[in-house]
């Protein structure tokens, strides 16, 4: 198992000795100013700060290595499950937690397929935020009562679709697909699954055909619902 999956499966025991790393991305500066000084603490330590559209992001998350990122969902709407998406693949670690003053609930079950680990109103107190960064390291979830109902039932739902879906995929289909979702281009692809590029954009069209999809980011989704293992590329590369 790769070190990321690994360390990914594995609760976070924190203490003042090994804290929590949390990074905190907002565009409003003043609110991971405030949040960070209010956090006090000993086993939650503030890493990085900077804002959710930094254009950097994903070059400062995967330089941190976070244990959790409290990320502001404001500026992404609906497109806030393609940021968790990327988010995971630059650092499979980490726990995402969406920090918003929004309570749509697509947009809560879009960040919950994606794999967001809790979805935090900005409103909460610091106790409660706390206890939720604690919680996701142990492996828990929060998403707010009023979203979990429609959250469960897009889950089930996702996950007996797109399970029957995967049957139809080969097995080197499958070893690309788990390719994908660590974040590989074609090339690297190609190198670790010891085929060539051309090789790779005939078994992506496929997946794509076969899943009817139309992007790597909904074929990544689809297969995170299934329950899919991303792939370990220290193994037979």
């Amino acid at each position: 198992m790769h070190r990321d999956e690994h360390d990914r499966a594995q609760p976070r025991h924190a203490s003042a000795m090994n804290p929590i790393r949390l990074m905190l991305a907002d565009d409003h500066f003043m609110i991971t100013e405030v949040l960070a000084s209010r956090l006090a603490a000993p086993d939650i330590w503030v890493a990085a700060r900077c804002a959710a559209t930094d254009p950097n992001l994903l070059a400062i998350v995967k330089g941190v290595r976070p244990d959790v990122i409290a990320i502001d969902s404001e500026s992404y709407a609906a497109a806030v499950g393609d940021l968790v998406e990327r988010l995971i693949a630059h650092s499979p670690q980490a726990r995402v937690v969406i920090l918003s003053g929004d309570q749509n609930v697509a947009h809560g079950v879009t960040a919950a397929r994606a794999g967001a680990a809790a979805w935090v109103a900005k409103e909460q107190d610091v106790d409660e935020f706390e206890s939720v960064v604690r919680g996701v390291c142990r492996g828990h979830s929060w998403y707010p009562p009023e979203m979990l109902g429609e959250i469960l039932r897009s889950l089930r739902t996702g996950v007996s679709r797109c399970g029957s879906d995967l049957h139809v995929l080969s097995s080197r289909e499958i070893d690309v697909l788990r390719a994908m979702m660590t974040g590989s281009r074609g090339r690297q692809i190609a190198a670790d699954l010891h085929i060539s590029a051309d090789t790779v954009r005939t078994h992506t069209q496929n997946i794509y055909a076969k899943l009817d999809v139309h992007s790597r980011l909904e074929a990544v989704s689809v297969a995170r619902a299934a329950g899919l293992e991303p792939r370990d590329r220290a193994v037979g590369s």
